[in-house]
């Protein structure tokens, strides 16, 4: 496992963490066994950073890790969660005072202190309201964060994100099929020290180069219900890319991998041959897909002619659909 540096935070994290959306809910049928085994996995594999939310399961991941510090309470690991999209309605304002949600999620977590929180996606009109962070600054002192960072839809809320120096990190979607982040914001969060947490790295699954037209999705499947946005940001269901156009996208990568890689590999090692990039955060519902997203660390430095190729297809294939949204 490679480890890197969050923010200012004085923690080494893993450079693949461990995303915990799809073990709580809105990703099909879940199995708790099997994501304890999972979780178990990534720990065995020396990953050392999880990161979950308030309604993911309606705290049921969180619940789940929960439970993994019981159960391996010689390990060290961090914990990062967020706040905010349990507010209804959905609004700025409401952002102003979430400690209820906090108390909530230290509940959930069984914990005295988070051990970093992130503002869940809000309204951009949040980042021209320092009182936000003003609170978040007061809850470090209290001792119920021990840091705090964001959640963002789009390039111009981190670049905002950022300049609030309390801010550690910023999670936002960075993948092969979302490349827009490498070309500004990247290098500004180096500069000011902020950690980048690249979150839909396999594209909800799409860069796994598992699915094929007649895959079927669950009713409760966020890949099924939320493909043009119906029930939130349509960028976080394939990263806003159509599906037919995202397949084919994905054959067109297949001919690029190399020889004993998995497309699901290949994507990982991309995002992690940002130095500006703290860690990537796929999901794991099982002990397998864990392995395979964990060995993406274990790549070789992917060479300059493939890294070319990779932003010829995007620019291409994708950058039409998503390149100037977020």
């Amino acid at each position: 496992m490679i480890y890197r540096p969050l923010g200012r935070t004085g923690w080494n994290i893993s450079a693949i963490g461990f995303g915990a959306w799809a073990i709580g809910g809105t990703w099909g049928d879940t199995d708790d066994r099997a994501a304890m085994a999972a979780l178990h996995r990534a720990l065995d594999r020396g990953v050392n950073f999880f990161d979950t939310a308030d309604v993911y399961g309606d705290g049921h991941s969180e619940r789940l890790l929960a439970r993994l510090r019981r159960e391996r309470p010689g390990d060290a690991f961090h914990i990062a969660t967020k706040a905010g999209r349990r507010l209804d309605p959905h609004v700025a304002e409401g952002y102003r005072d979430l400690r209820p949600f906090i108390e909530r999620s230290l509940k959930n977590l069984e914990t005295d202190a988070i051990d970093l929180l992130q503002l869940h996606c809000p309204p951009s009109a949040v980042y021209a309201m320092p009182e936000v962070f003003g609170a978040l600054d007061d809850l470090v002192k209290e001792g119920k964060l021990r840091h705090y960072g964001v959640s963002v839809e789009r390039i111009d809320e981190a670049m905002a994100a950022i300049k609030f120096p309390g801010v550690q990190s910023v999670q936002i979607i960075f993948n092969l099929f979302r490349q827009r982040p490498a070309e500004v914001f990247l290098p500004a969060a180096q500069a000011a020290q902020v950690g980048v947490l690249a979150r839909l790295p396999l594209s909800s699954g799409m860069l796994s180069g598992k699915f094929t037209r007649d895959s079927k999705f669950g009713a409760d499947d966020h890949r099924g219900f939320n493909r043009q946005g119906e029930a939130f940001d349509k960028g976080e269901t394939f990263s806003g890319v159509d599906y037919e156009q995202g397949l084919a996208a994905v054959e067109e990568l297949r001919a690029l991998l190399p020889t004993g890689v998995s497309m699901a590999r290949l994507a990982l090692r991309w995002i992690l041959m940002f130095e500006a990039v703290t860690t990537a955060i796929p999901g794991g519902r099982t002990p397998e897909q864990v392995d395979e997203n964990v060995s993406a660390a274990d790549l070789a430095a992917l060479p300059a002619p493939l890294m070319q190729a990779l932003a010829d297809l995007y620019r291409r294939r994708i950058a039409p659909q998503v390149h100037a949204l977020w």
